[in-house]
């Protein structure tokens, strides 16, 4: 007997049964296609097969889910608003997951309650880790952990993470800040505002980009997505980190290496590369320094009289990283002998930074509110990596979007 089996129009299989199979062997009767089906690498032969010996194998049984374990979340803090309320829009998937916030001042007695911490601006030091007797997992909304006692946390048995920017968009929008703020320097945006108060047209005449020597201090993930960005402009740029080889960001297993965190020695977006003793010498030759490095130990005041010094006079400088890797006392005093041309900040020495603090007072000064991250785009991200991270510890499976600090 012959059973032919019509695929489409056109094409059809022609299969001829042999006696049913015993236990021990299977024997698959011939078959004969044609060569359109053979070189489409079609699959069905053995389907059409089965079903021509009367043969059907059931479909093999699926692994339940794992059952998820309710956990309950801490927002530390009012900053940041955007930060509380991505994440409670993804949290709005996981039914099991509940989320709080609570002021500064209220943490050190809710935080018992619960399982993991988001820090936001708020220090969490050993006082508070001791209190947090059911905590499982500190996790920043962003990449800085120089607000969380990791040591106190590790003895205590609590996870630190912290989400990386590369991947989250926070990276790109901080690099886009980065050329906001230049231009902000350059193009003298404190004086526009004074021109279009007494209604005077065609004044201040402001600076370009273009032809100027720009020194990335850090290249991490921001200055990676920098320096493609200022090279548009024209520009030559400099950049430091302390090793150029064999380590890439995201590869690191450090949250805490500074300068050492970077891109891979095959970028070409950077005209030069130095190692950290190169960090005066690109900071004389440059019109405009940025710094984007991690604050530690070894970068805290990096920025200091003698780095201040070596800079051209009338260079900028502009800082969206940390507040502690400027010196205030050296920074003021190169504002008031006019050494610093000019000084745009997105972080301050603290925060929320005094309004009436003498350095704001300068014509030549920018400061922007810490929103140098704080995108639509990169904070949906980091909200999505916090309710799938909280999700994925409930469940007990690995947690691969955020970086452990231990």
């Amino acid at each position: 007997m012959t059973i032919t089996l019509r695929l489409r129009p056109g094409i059809c299989a022609i299969a001829t049964p042999t006696p049913a199979p015993s236990r021990t062997s299977l024997r698959l009767p011939c078959c004969s296609w044609s060569p359109s089906l053979r070189s489409r690498g079609l699959s069905a032969r053995s389907h059409i097969q089965a079903v021509a010996m009367g043969h059907n194998d059931p479909a093999p049984a699926s692994t339940p889910a794992p059952t998820p374990t309710p956990l309950r979340i801490l927002m530390c803090g009012d900053e940041f608003p955007p930060a509380e309320f991505h994440t409670r829009e993804s949290l709005q998937r996981y039914p099991h997951l509940h989320v709080d916030s609570w002021p500064r001042e209220e943490v050190p007695d809710r935080i018992a309650e619960y399982d993991i911490c988001v820090p936001r601006m708020m220090r969490i030091d050993e006082a508070v880790i001791a209190r947090a007797k059911r905590l499982r997992l500190i996790v920043q909304f962003g990449v800085g952990l120089e607000g969380v006692d990791i040591d106190a946390a590790t003895r205590a048995g609590i996870k630190v993470a912290r989400i990386p920017s590369a991947n989250t968009g926070n990276a790109f929008s901080c690099a886009e800040h980065c050329i906001y703020m230049t231009l902000g320097l350059l193009r003298h945006q404190k004086e526009m505002a004074l021109s279009i108060a007494a209604r005077r047209l065609g004044e201040p005449a402001g600076g370009t980009l273009y032809g100027k020597t720009v020194f990335i201090l850090g290249y991490g993930h921001i200055g990676k997505e920098l320096a493609p960005r200022l090279r548009c402009f024209g520009v030559h740029i400099l950049a430091v980190r302390r090793s150029w080889t064999g380590l890439d960001v995201s590869d690191s297993n450090s949250c805490r290496e500074g300068l050492q965190n970077g891109a891979s020695d095959g970028d070409e977006s950077v005209h030069e590369k130095g190692g950290i003793e190169q960090t005066l010498e690109f900071a004389s030759r440059a019109d405009i320094v940025i710094t984007c490095c991690t604050l530690n130990p070894s970068t805290k005041g990096i920025v200091d009289k003698a780095f201040l010094s070596a800079m051209k006079k009338g260079a900028y400088l502009v800082n969206v990283a940390r507040g502690g890797l400027l010196d205030y006392d050296a920074v003021l005093a190169a504002l008031k002998s006019g050494h610093l041309g000019g000084l745009a900040i997105d972080v301050a020495w603290s925060e929320p930074f005094d309004p009436s603090d003498p350095i704001l007072q300068f014509p030549n000064v920018l400061i922007t509110p810490h929103i140098a991250g704080v995108t639509t785009h990169s904070y949906q991200n980091m909200g999505k990596i916090i309710a799938d991270s909280a999700h994925q510890l409930s469940i007990g499976m690995p947690t691969p979007d955020i970086e452990f600090a231990n």
